[in-house]
């Protein structure tokens, strides 16, 4: 549906490009703002080529309350006023695509690469390049604070530990933090620019590994946009068993998480327990398709692989012993006082900061924010699925912690129901060809937050743009908040609290 100068569809629904309305520059940025302002976020801004010359940028505002997603573009200059001071979610969108593309927004704040990767366009207009193509990742500039006793503590990008590299700038006066700089982009793969030309037989294998412990997440949201744009029905019992997969993905890592947490305050006895039930929870989900990270179960237009009776039956058993455990393991981080006190009043966000930045999943639903894909954008099961969304409100270390443990109580339920009625059908369903000139935005909440994929086909049915923003994209600066006026001993602590992704960023 077309209306004041925008299109707007719903979560998988495909749309002629055509019909997307392009915006003057002005206008474009106006209705962004003010759609933030009311209540929409910022799910994608990016620019694709429109000529060898031209580029044009869309924007895709999700509307949580309405449940729809407003589609805008406009022809974009080689410099324009940003929107990230009006509009503070946007700001890693812009500044990627001046890292892309080379063209310059006016007036950003702190206009520095995200990922420190070639921009798709040698030279601006100017003849001057945007950042310099010899630099490698952390090798820029970084917010400094001038004064007496501050001093700089950098970390990183190299671990201690099997960890994937990632580089903190932190300014300090004694023990405070009064900053923290995220520096990432050592995990660029070039994700997206491998997906153009597609599907083939690789496409699935590059979007199963966006980010490993969100395999299933993602690669529901690929399939998503192929069977949009196939204008497929899948198999309830494909959907089910799809929805089975992505919680248990939700249990797994949130029970990980909440270990690392007791670990990081040195409560062994959960974090001991919460080792290896996680791997109880991966087990399961090697019950149904052979690999615990749920490698080849998902395939275009349902799964590859079905439960027989005795299979749901041994699945059952297991599961109900891990959720068991898992119960008695987390209650006794609440019930010890150490932990609270570590715990509560640190790497605290306001919902206002949540809002205002546009962070999503846990993180947000921690600051108080009923967001969740699941119920503002269904798809598949989730449609017709009563789960709700889980919230608390204090914003701090103990909230993050408290909002997954509610998340893992309510997905063991729904799996619980999912897996003792699913329901009589086939698995899967062959596929027509894609449908040419067409853009698509496939949403899923996976254990994170948001995962957004944004898909464009040419006139061949072909990939000709492909979109990947997973949410730790939305949620790094989130940290960085999280972190101001914290002692720097915190910071592992809030670190994982947020627990979000290098190579899910970098892509």
């Amino acid at each position: 549906m077309t209306q004041h100068g925008s299109t707007s569809i719903r979560n998988g629904e495909p749309c002629n490009i055509a019909d997307i309305p392009v915006l003057p520059l002005d206008v474009f940025r106006e209705q962004i703002i003010q759609a933030v302002k009311d209540g929409s976020w910022i799910a994608a801004l990016h620019a694709v080529p429109d000529s060898e010359t031209n580029l044009r940028a869309y924007a895709v505002l999700a509307h949580s309350s309405s449940g729809s997603l407003k589609l805008l573009s406009t022809q974009l200059p080689d410099s324009f006023e940003s929107l990230t001071p009006d509009c503070a979610q946007a700001n890693l969108f812009e500044r990627e695509l001046a890292e892309q593309w080379g063209v310059k927004p006016i007036g950003h704040p702190w206009l520095k690469p995200v990922r420190f990767q070639h921009s798709n366009r040698e030279k601006q207009v100017d003849g001057s390049q945007p950042f310099d193509s010899d630099k490698l990742p952390g090798v820029s500039d970084f917010f400094q604070i001038k004064g007496e006793e501050i001093h700089e503590v950098a970390v990183g990008p190299v671990h201690a530990g099997i960890i994937e590299p990632g580089h903190f700038r932190f300014q300090c006066h004694g023990e405070n933090v009064l900053h923290l700089e995220i520096a990432l982009g050592y995990q660029h793969r070039g994700v997206e620019r491998a997906m153009i030309g597609g599907p083939n037989a690789r496409t699935i294998h590059l979007v199963e590994t966006v980010a490993g412990d969100t395999t299933i997440g993602h690669t529901i949201a690929y399939c998503q946009i192929i069977e949009a744009l196939a204008r497929a029905n899948v198999p309830a019992r494909a959907s089910a068993l799809r929805a089975v997969s992505l919680e248990l993905e939700r249990l797994a890592n949130h029970t990980g998480d909440l270990g690392a947490l007791a670990g990081d305050v040195g409560f062994l006895p959960t974090a001991s327990f919460c080792g290896r039930i996680r791997g109880e929870f991966l087990n399961l989900t090697a019950l149904l398709c052979g690999n615990r990270f749920g490698r080849s179960m998902l395939c275009p237009g349902g799964v590859r692989f079905d439960v027989d009776n005795e299979r749901v039956q041994e699945f059952s058993v297991r599961f109900e012993k891990a959720v068991s455990d898992l119960t008695d393991s987390i209650n006794l981080l609440w019930q010890s006082p150490s932990v609270m006190d570590r715990f509560e009043d640190t790497g605290v966000i306001t919902t206002e900061d949540a809002n205002e930045i546009g962070l999503v999943g846990l993180a947000a639903r921690a600051c108080g924010i009923e967001t969740d894909i699941r119920t503002d954008f269904p798809t598949g099961i989730y449609r017709f699925s009563n789960i709700s969304t889980a919230t608390w409100h204090t914003g701090d270390v103990f909230s993050r912690a408290f909002v997954r443990w509610i998340e893992i109580q309510r997905s063991a339920s729904f799996i619980r129901d999912q897996i003792k009625s699913l329901p009589q059908s086939d698995i899967r369903m062959e596929l027509v060809p894609l449908e040419p000139n067409k853009l698509v935005v496939s949403l899923v909440e996976g254990w994170r937050g948001a995962i957004c994929h944004v898909a464009m086909t040419n006139s061949a049915g072909k990939f000709s743009h492909y979109k990947i923003i997973d949410p730790s994209f939305h949620n790094w600066f989130g940290l960085a908040v999280a972190m101001r006026d914290q002692q720097i001993s915190d910071f592992p602590l809030c670190n994982k609290s947020f627990s979000l992704s290098y190579c899910g960023h970098d892509l």
